[in-house]
Order: C-alpha cells, then structure tokens, then sequence
C-alpha cells in the first residue's frame, strides 16, 4: 500500500520512491499540449461545417489516410473521404440521423485511402451548437476497425468452416440412418405394408429400427425396435439387433425364441461396460389358408403395445404386459400375444418418441400419451396401411419443436377383396 507521507521512519513512497519522483513524473506528463494530445490522439478527430466540408482534422487521421492536411482542410468533404458505399449510407442514413438526433455513435464505415486501400472504421459524430443554441459544426471521432473487422472475417470464416462441418455430419448421419433401415419394404401376397422413419434431430443417428422380410412361402417376420442412446454407439447396436434378428428367425421363427436370442446376444456384449438396451416387438405372420387374412403372434421386449385397426372401426392395444427390456438381464420375460388380422384389418406398430412427443396440454403432463394415440387410431380406422402411416405422418409434423425423440412406424393391411371394394 502507497503511504506519500511517509511512515514513521521517514520513508517516502512504497518501493523507495520519493514524493518528488511523481511530481516530476506528473509534471512532464502535463508538458504535452492539448494540441499535441489532439493531433496524436490514438483515434481520429475531425471538425466539419454542416455541409460537411472538413473545417479540422487531426494528425492520427491523416496518417491512416496518407494524406496532406493542405489537401484536405477546407477542401475535401466528409463523404470525400468515405468508399462509394460508405457516401451512400452516410447521404441515405448517418446524414439524416445525425441531423435529426444530434448526435449518432459507433456507425461502421470504410474509408478510402490515398493509396485506395479500405480502412474499417467505428465513426461517432456530435452535432455542436452555438450559444444561441444553432448547429455551427459537426465534430467526428473515428476507431481504426481493422482488428475487429480480422476478428469477425476469422468468426465469419470458423462459423461458416463449422456450418460446412455440420452439414457433412448431418449428410454421414442421413447416410448411415439409411443403412439401419430396409431400402423399401417388400410385396407380401395378399399384405399391404407401409413406413415411416420421422428424426428428432439431423446431428444425430437416432436408434429405433424395423423390418418385414419372408422366412417362408406362407411365413413373413416383422418387427420394430428403439435402442437406447443416440449416435455412433446407438447405431452399432442398432445394427446388430437387426441382423440378430433376422438371424434368428430363421433359426427358430417363435417369435419369444426369436428375442430370447437378441437378449442373449446384446447382454453378453454390453454387459458390464457401456450397458446397451432396447425395446422390440417381434411379429411372425402366417397366411390364413381357409379364411384368408393372417395369424399374426407378437412377441413384446419391453416396447410400446402395437395397435389393431379393425375393419368394422374402432382400434384397441394388443398389449404384451410383463414384457422385459432386451439386453438388460441375463435371464428376460417375453411376453406374447395371438391375433387374426381379417379383410380391412390394420396392424400399427410405433416407437416411444410418437407418444413421448410434447404437446404442452392434455395428457401425461404434456405429453401426447398412448390415450390419445387410441382415440386417434380409432377415429382413423378403417383405414389401410399407407392412409395410417400418412395420418401418424401428419400428426408427427404438428408436434413441432415437441418430438424430441426419433419415431418409426410400420402398418401392415389385409386389403378386402376387390369386390368388397367396389
């Protein structure tokens, strides 16, 4: 701490100074003038009558300018000083502004040198007034801006490099999110089928995966998944519960056997580090030869109960309860069901994100809710597979900012004959 007046041991200033040191020091600071202050300021100054012409203009200015004061004052305007665009918008705003409020601060313009280089600068210009309380000129300051204007062209450049980076990511993730899912799903004799795969978010592969392929003449398999997490690691996962259970549907098509298997799998893989789970439903679908339609057994890890559409109207769940998360347990609880699907009869099977997607009223505080998905579902039915895939479509897209989780759907239809139809 600085004591001037000494302690009691007669010492001046801390460090050993004495008083005298800084009254000199001070003293020869004061030598400079006002004016030298003036001309060699670390900004810019100049004085203009109102029509602009440059009445002053001090040392520091001309320096970044490289010109003579003899060429200037009295001779060149404001706007003179200024690039082709800078004197537009100084005539079509700074101008008009300035005599409107009096003063305006911190304006971005370019100047233009002798040698015609641009020179970014912050201009603030006061409007000064005479005793009778008329304007009588203009005073100026100006900010040399070239290392702000470095610093936004770097920020520009890293955000539009980071924008270009995002875009290849989210063009990767598209890529690889088309890779966990069937190209197209195939014709299926007397079945209808349709899809949907609606993301979240572009920045990241989302984990909910599904299928329908053949495992005999009259025998197709289906199923929907949700692994949990999001991105590389989730699309791994992703990818191996499907070949898993492609896999073992052909081994054994029981569809209780079939998730039995993917849980032995995903558990000795990601037991004791990195846990990873999912939620499955696993369909077998066999062709009804007497009656038509399909014997339809499901298989329940977990997941969300799938919907039946029936012809006559109305929907209900077809529920799996007890049904355990794949992956999670040594040893899992498969819950199944039995169901026929009948000419006009639409099965829909759907993730979590559909019924988790916020709402902001209504159900489950926010959420959209498997309540609503039912009265949906039997306000839509009868209906065909592509009519309720567009319908989930279309109620996904009014969520909004609301969906955060990715949704997949899959709806297959027993279409009645044609005769029915006409």
């Amino acid at each position: 701490m600085c004591d001037t007046d000494g302690d009691e041991n007669g010492a001046g200033a801390a460090g050993g100074g004495h008083p005298g040191d800084d009254r000199a020091l001070f003293s020869a600071l004061l030598e400079d003038s006002a004016e030298d202050l003036y001309e060699n300021a670390p900004c810019g100054y100049l004085s203009t009558l109102l029509d602009g012409r440059i009445a002053k203009i001090n040392g520091t200015l001309l320096r970044w300018l490289g010109h003579a004061r003899a060429d200037v004052v009295g001779r060149k305007h404001f706007a003179d000083l200024l690039t082709v665009g800078g004197r537009l918008y100084h005539e079509t705003h700074y101008a008009p502004l300035l005599r409107m409020r009096g003063e305006i601060s911190g304006i971005a313009l370019e100047l233009r040198t002798a040698g015609g280089d641009r020179l970014p600068v912050l201009v603030t210009s006061t409007v000064k007034t005479g005793g009778d309380g008329q304007p009588r000129l203009i005073r100026t300051t100006v900010f040399d801006a070239r290392d702000r204007r470095a610093y936004e062209t770097e920020l520009l450049r890293a955000r539009q490099e980071a924008d270009r980076e995002r875009a290849r990511l989210q063009r990767l993730n598209a890529t690889l999110q088309e890779t966990l899912l069937p190209p197209a799903l195939p014709d299926v004799p007397g079945l209808e089928a349709a899809a949907h795969y609606q993301v979240a978010s572009t920045d990241e592969v989302g984990g909910d995966f599904y299928d329908l392929f053949p495992l005999a003449d009259d025998t197709w398999a289906l199923f929907l998944g949700d692994v949990c997490g999001k991105g590389a690691a989730a699309a791994v996962v992703t990818s191996l519960a499907r070949y898993t259970l492609r896999a073992a549907a052909v081994h054994d098509p029981d569809p209780a056997a079939v998730l039995t298997h993917l849980n032995t799998v995903l558990h000795r893989e990601y037991h004791g580090r990195d846990p990873r789970f999912c939620t499955v439903v696993f369909g077998l679908l066999t062709r009804d030869g007497e009656r038509g339609g399909f014997h339809v057994t499901l298989a329940g890890g977990g997941h969300p109960p799938a919907l039946l559409l029936r012809a006559g109207g109305g929907a209900e769940y077809l529920a799996t309860p007890g049904g355990q998360l794949i992956g999670a347990l040594r040893d899992v609880r498969i819950a199944t069901t039995a169901v026929r699907l009948a000419a006009g009869d639409t099965l829909l099977l759907h993730t979590d994100g559909l019924t988790e997607a916020r709402t902001g009223t209504g159900h489950d505080g926010g959420r959209y809710g498997d309540d609503a998905l039912l009265a949906f579902a039997r306000d839509l039915a009868p209906t065909t597979a592509a009519d309720a895939v567009t319908a989930i479509r279309d109620l996904l897209a009014t969520f909004g900012d609301g969906l955060d989780d990715d949704t997949a759907v899959l709806a297959v239809h027993v279409p009645r004959p044609a005769a029915e139809q006409r």
